[in-house]
C-alpha cells in the first residue's frame, strides 16, 4: 500500500480530534475509491451522456453588463 500526505486546516484537524473513534485514514481511502469509481463509470458510460461540460467554458462569466447591473444590489 502507498502512503500519501495531505494538508488540512488546523481548525478542521481540531474538529477531527473530537471524533477520535473515526478512523480518518479509512474514511479518506473509501471516499477516494468511491470518487474514482464514479469517474470511471462516467467514462465507461459516455454514450449515456450527450456531452461533458468543459471546465474552461463553465468558468466563463456568462452575465452580460445589463445582467451585472440588475444583480448588483443582491
Amino acid at each position: 500500500m502507498t502512503n500519501i500526505t495531505l494538508s488540512i486546516e488546523d481548525s478542521v484537524y481540531q474538529k477531527m480530534r473530537k471524533y477520535s473513534e473515526i478512523k480518518w485514514s479509512e474514511f479518506v481511502r473509501k471516499i477516494i475509491k468511491k470518487r474514482i469509481e464514479q469517474i470511471e463509470s462516467i467514462k465507461t458510460n459516455i454514450k449515456d451522456y450527450p456531452f461533458l461540460a468543459d471546465e474552461k467554458l463553465l468558468a466563463q462569466d456568462w452575465l452580460s453588463e445589463e445582467d451585472n447591473l440588475a444583480w448588483k444590489d443582491l
